[in-house]
């Protein structure tokens, strides 16, 4: 059929990363190379080359996040979505493992009580994890305010955020937030982001470990 490139299954995604490599050439983008498969991934998720310009990575963060990966960190989503999507059985070949509590009953009836998101609980919930925490953040900017509020207070520090939530409501200033602390970081600025693209961060990482 006209215009129908024949890939055999195992080599389309290799294909797709080559179809991103040449385009980001063509459109004279230069990606600094410890964030390049970051961005390429992200892109191959959502065909979208804003992304190429609109992450943001706090200093060192690709390696840091690696090593905490490496060391057997724990990731906490805010979306089912989202921990659906990261590569588990590599994250739990290194010791960790990824939480979502989104659904607990207990997380909506604190949720409730209180008046504030499952998302922003669900936050204060990780905080009791005694080991390295991993925040995975593509949907909820709740998430983002209450992890920079606890940071704020000195109650506790997350050892890494992604924070990636969509929307139109409160994500772009949550976003900022987030970049104003010293916690190691990837945020993409503006509106885009999501659970799928929270996940092809984790999956970047995780499939670079050796």
């Amino acid at each position: 059929m006209e215009g129908i490139e024949h890939v055999r299954p195992e080599e389309i995604e290799k294909r797709s990363f080559e179809i991103i490599g040449k385009e980001l050439y063509e459109r004279g983008i230069s990606i600094p190379i410890e964030q390049e498969m970051i961005t390429k991934r992200v892109i191959h998720t959502t065909a979208d080359f804003d992304y190429a310009k609109t992450l943001t990575f706090s200093k060192n963060s690709p390696k840091i996040l690696k090593d905490l990966f490496y060391h057997g960190a724990d990731i906490v989503t805010d979306t089912n979505m989202a921990l659906a999507g990261i590569n588990k059985k590599v994250l739990e070949r290194f010791g960790g493992v990824a939480h979502c509590y989104m659904a607990e009953e207990e997380v909506a009836r604190l949720a409730e009580e209180r008046g504030i998101t499952r998302a922003a609980i669900s936050m204060e919930k990780a905080a009791q994890i005694r080991k390295p925490v991993v925040f995975v953040i593509g949907n909820a900017p709740t998430a983002l305010i209450r992890l920079y509020e606890m940071i704020q207070e000195g109650s506790w520090r997350p050892a890494f955020i992604i924070g990636v939530p969509v929307g139109f409501v409160n994500v772009e200033a949550a976003k900022e937030l987030i970049q104003k602390t010293n916690v190691p970081s990837i945020v993409n600025v503006g509106r885009k982001g999501g659970s799928n693209v929270a996940a092809a961060i984790c999956n970047a990482v995780l499939y670079g470990i050796r």
